[in-house]
């Protein structure tokens, strides 16, 4: 079975936090949910980790790479404002 995308593994993480907000899942299924949900956050973690590390070796400077460290308040600038 291929790997979902990193957007697909949200999307099914987030269905899966719906369901266990909902009062009737029953405690069975909502274990099963929990332990899905587990293993889904621990891969997207590992995924942006990833890309992370990624960003901080390919983040240019003048006219060579160098290894800088990931930005994360630009990562959080959603507007494009400082």
């Amino acid at each position: 079975m291929p790997k979902l995308s990193f957007e697909k593994q949200l999307s099914r993480l987030e269905e899966i936090v719906e369901k266990l907000e909902e009062e009737q899942t029953d405690l069975d299924a909502s274990v099963k949910l929990f332990e899905e949900g587990i293993t889904l956050s621990k891969e997207l973690a590992q995924k942006l980790e990833t890309v992370k590390f990624k960003v901080s070796e390919l983040k240019k400077k003048g006219a060579q790479l160098v290894a800088a460290p990931f930005d994360t308040e630009l990562a959080e600038d959603t507007d494009g404002e400082e």
